[in-house]
């Protein structure tokens, strides 16, 4: 399983990325260009002390993100608002990749086109949308419940 954030525009979503990636031990991958400069000191100022923790990998571009070895196993599964089915109703597997488009413009053409399957998470009427990170969790989540792929140590306090 793997998380993976297309051009985020805000620093503190990728740090709580970072850090959601780095408790439950889920590598992040993130696909620039941000809308932000992401420097080392900057991804460990927004992940905080969880900077070291996290399973970083950085793409130049959605090219380089779909030519890594990442890309061999799974599907890579995009979370929209304009998703074709909702994420309950789907059946995840353990190499799946799940992917957030920016938080101002979601996901271009390209990005739909490229992914195996489109989820949305079902929200009240006339709600718009969830924070990216928000989003996140809940899609993984329920992602690694189905596949049993929460870490197993107890909490440490």
């Amino acid at each position: 399983m793997r998380l993976a954030l297309f051009q985020p525009d805000i620093p503190q979503n990728v740090g709580a990325a970072l850090r959601l990636g780095a408790c439950l031990g889920v590598p992040v991958d993130v696909i620039e260009p941000c809308g932000f400069p992401l420097s080392d000191a900057g991804v460990r100022r927004a992940a905080m002390d969880y900077g070291a923790m996290a399973d970083l990998k950085r793409h130049a571009g959605w090219t380089d993100f779909l030519a890594g070895p990442e890309r061999a196993e799974g599907r890579l599964i995009l979370f929209t608002t304009k998703g074709a089915a909702p994420l309950h109703g789907f059946e995840f597997h353990p190499g799946d990749t799940l992917l957030f488009g920016r938080e101002s413009a979601g996901a271009p053409p390209e990005v739909h086109a490229a992914a195996q399957e489109r989820l949305f998470i079902p929200l009240t009427p006339g709600a718009r949308s969830l924070n990216l990170t928000v989003s996140a969790a809940i899609a993984l989540s329920e992602a690694l419940r189905q596949t049993n792929g929460f870490p197993t140590s107890a909490p440490t306090g």
